[in-house]
């Protein structure tokens, strides 16, 4: 993942184009007070996340229970993971936020995932969808659609996720991207207008959108993609930041921001993917204000 702290209204939205322009932001006489403005909002909903630390309802997959506990205790929120349908409702009302991710999805925790949400929308937790591996097949498809439809605050994906989840073409094989992030705009503004929620597509360069307004960032490391569960922790982050910062879509930049800077600390520390997993919550516990400021790319 490599998007803004105030909603801008882009109008003809050029996501290749806006790419490269984020992209060459590699220095620091590319910084100016528009990110650094920017910059310290997300400071500011850091530092909320840190005093605050809000309980996070995750009912997210096997496989990354294990980093985005860990990454959610550094970033200052604390997490609990309940799963089964006997308690995910209780849990999920008692909350601050809730995260759902269908990424080792079956039948008992498609129910437990209903049951969540929707006791969430009840108590008014804000919470996220994030539908791994949606155009993988007809279950995930239906599983997620459903769950689009209890008023998510947000929904966050890769490009094929959320071009799948729009029911456009898209699919991907497991839970890879198959098209790049700004291919997937014009589906990712559909969607959002369509459930009326935020989305964020993330990729090379993340995008979040309201239907209406879109913004970006360039924060990140390619090294992201070689660990499991990174994508994973991030929605997890996201719900964290929903409980902190009221606007969904400043909460969720703000968290690909926070994030993606992460990303690139920990890639200038680590030596391998190994190394890397461990440096990234590192990061994460360690972000200070003036990284931020030096580091953040929002167009």
């Amino acid at each position: 993942m490599r998007d803004s702290c105030e909603s801008n209204n882009r109008g003809a939205f050029t996501g290749r184009s806006t790419a490269a322009t984020l992209l060459g932001m590699a220095d620091d006489s590319m910084i100016d007070d528009n990110q650094e403005t920017e910059a310290l909002a997300v400071w500011q909903t850091l530092s909320r996340l840190r005093s605050a630390r809000p309980l996070v309802h995750c009912v997210t997959n096997a496989v990354a229970m294990d980093l985005t506990a860990n990454l959610l205790l550094a970033a200052g929120a604390s997490p609990v993971m309940a799963h089964a349908k006997e308690e995910v409702e209780e849990v999920a009302s008692a909350a601050a936020a809730l995260c759902i991710n269908i990424g080792t999805l079956d039948g008992p925790s498609a129910e437990a995932m209903y049951l969540a949400a929707k006791a969430a929308v009840e108590s008014g937790v804000p919470w996220l969808l994030d539908p791994v591996g949606v155009g993988a097949t007809s279950f995930r498809r239906e599983i997620a659609e459903r769950l689009s439809h209890l008023q998510p605050s947000v929904i966050r994906g890769n490009a094929s996720e959320i071009t799948a989840l729009s029911q456009e073409t898209g699919g991907g094989h497991g839970v890879d991207a198959t098209i790049e992030s700004w291919d997937a705009l014009d589906a990712a503004q559909d969607l959002a207008r369509k459930c009326g929620t935020v989305v964020a597509v993330t990729g090379s360069i993340d995008y979040v959108t309201n239907g209406h307004d879109m913004t970006a960032i360039a924060n990140g490391s390619e090294m992201m993609g070689r660990v499991t569960a990174v994508g994973c922790a991030l929605s997890a982050l996201t719900a964290a930041c929903l409980a902190v910062q009221e606007d969904p879509m400043r909460a969720t930049v703000h968290a690909l921001v926070i994030m993606g800077v992460a990303g690139e600390f920990a890639a200038e520390r680590a030596v391998a993917p190994g190394s890397f997993r461990s440096a990234l919550v590192d990061a994460i516990y360690l972000l200070d204000e003036a990284t931020l400021v030096k580091a953040v790319r929002i167009g």
